[in-house]
């Protein structure tokens, strides 16, 4: 039975709850308050330079692919990617250097030779991130955790049989130094709690499944840029005749008895049978619902992470330097410390990417483009301007150190990121770039689900509900509403 739709937010989460609901053939209409598309993966451009504005690392582009297949159309048709070669560069202050490849036997070895760490026992780590993955992937990532058919499914049963291999009572940290001898090791494989804005120390170690979605899945660069992805897409919401409303800051959820009938925006109604929020989770909650106790209830979880940016154009080429590159701080657990107290650390672990190693038009001849980033705390009142001046002056030097240039005069075009402006620019309530944080066991849980259950027809998607941030679980986010929405009327 075709439905009437209305999605609020046109990032990727979003779009894709949308061309699924169109593929299914529901009537679907996006609402978008910016006058631009993709939430935070937009891009920048400035003085001949071209930066994706947020996220970076793409892997599991199944997932993005599988939108155009259920549309009945050839992902190719629509963009391109590659497997990379390479994964990262890292870099320490005493000037150890390592790279790591997509050939796990390869990064084994180079982290054998160059942190004196058995390869056996990296393997063991890579092997052990495919177990959880295997375990808990497909059960708590692609379906809901508040459905009780979930938790009756047999892959559900199998993995809460074999809890004991998740780690969940010991944190990422405590996992990792247990298993290697190089603290740099250590370093290098509790990074992967920043994917998802956590603290590795607190964290459980179930989070070590991440480095499987790179050296198991692969990690990928498109075609032209990250924004490509969303340019794709919206050529695919096009073709499918799917209105996207800019400029449309949609007021309020309006609803009788219980059920969703429509929204509000600029003092209009759009009636709906399902109304798809891809909005912070808290903000849709405290402005479109005005249930306040709700919105109260959800900032008491603790929030994720957030960034600091620096787009730096900058004159020159470093042929030291790959796509995806790691600056570590001297003290990590230092690092984390300051973030915890809503500080940021004088020493911070810078990651560079520039994308025109890929892309060469992305930067003017005989330059690149930096995108520059620290992790920071969410927005608590702090002062950005102040803080960006210092980071920016400790960013400068550690690089400068490292790659012995004297990069400030080499950056001839800069834009800056803050977590209050991440906020305005995408409604990611205090600059949070994953929503809550996963700082416990129950934070899975804890997340909230992609329903409200007293109000029917209203589902939610994006970073800020189950099953978390980053591109490939906000694109499962929009799958899960998709079922959750299938399966109600398929048993009417």
């Amino acid at each position: 039975m075709k439905k009437a739709v209305v999605v609020i937010g046109a990032g990727i989460a979003g779009l894709a709850a949308a061309i699924r609901l169109r593929a299914a053939g529901h009537e679907v209409t996006i609402y978008e308050a910016n006058a631009y598309a993709g939430g935070k993966l937009t891009e920048i451009r400035g003085a001949g330079y071209r930066f994706d504005a947020g996220p970076s690392l793409f892997t599991m582009p199944q997932y993005v692919d599988e939108l155009f297949t259920l549309a009945g159309k050839d992902p190719r048709d629509y963009f391109q990617y590659e497997r990379l070669s390479t994964i990262c560069k890292y870099f320490w202050d005493d000037g150890t250097e390592l790279t790591t490849s997509m050939d796990k036997e390869k990064t084994a070895q180079n982290i054998s030779n160059t942190l004196g760490e058995s390869s056996k026992v990296v393997r063991h780590h890579l092997s052990d991130a495919e177990t959880k993955y295997n375990l808990t992937g497909r059960t708590f990532l692609e379906h809901s955790l508040h459905k009780l058919k979930s938790w009756l499914h047999s892959s559900t049963v199998t993995s809460i049989m074999q809890l004991y291999k998740l780690d969940l009572h010991r944190s990422m940290h405590g996992v990792n130094k247990s298993r290697f001898t190089n603290a740099k090791t250590v370093q290098l494989f509790d990074r992967y709690a920043t994917y998802n804005g956590s603290n590795p120390y607190k964290t459980p170690g179930l989070l070590n499944i991440i480095p499987h979605y790179e050296y198991g899945f692969g990690a990928y660069y498109p075609k032209d840029g990250m924004h490509s992805i969303i340019k794709a897409i919206l050529k695919l919401t096009a073709d499918l005749g799917i209105e996207i409303k800019y400029n449309s800051k949609v007021e309020s959820i309006q609803h009788e008895n219980g059920k969703v009938t429509g929204v509000l925006t600029y003092g209009d109604f759009k009636p709906a049978d399902i109304v798809i929020s891809n909005m912070d989770v808290y903000y849709t909650y405290k402005y479109l619902l005005e249930r306040k106790a709700k919105a109260r209830q959800i900032k008491k979880q603790e929030r994720s992470s957030s960034a600091l940016i620096f787009y730096w154009g900058v004159k020159g080429k470093f042929p030291e330097l790959d796509l995806h590159n790691i600056f570590f701080a001297e003290d990590y657990k230092a690092e984390f410390d300051a973030i915890n107290r809503g500080e940021v650390h004088d020493d911070p672990t810078v990651y560079v990417n520039i994308s025109s190693k890929h892309t060469e038009s992305d930067s003017p001849a005989d330059s690149e483009n930096w995108f520059t980033m620290i992790n920071v705390p969410h927005d608590s009142g702090q002062d950005w301007k102040l803080i960006a001046e210092q980071a920016r002056k400790n960013i400068i030097a550690k690089l400068s150190s490292l790659l012995h240039v004297s990069l400030s005069e080499l950056i001839e075009y800069e834009d800056i990121l803050d977590p209050v402006l991440i906020d305005k620019r995408t409604s990611s309530h205090t600059g949070s770039l994953y929503g809550t944080s996963s700082n416990s066991m129950w934070a899975a849980f804890l997340r909230h689900p992609n329903f409200t259950s007293t109000l029917d027809g209203l589902y939610h998607c994006g970073g800020s509900v189950h099953p978390g941030g980053g591109i490939p679980l906000c694109l499962l986010s929009a799958k899960i509403v998709d079922d959750l929405i299938r399966t109600k009327f398929s048993s009417k």
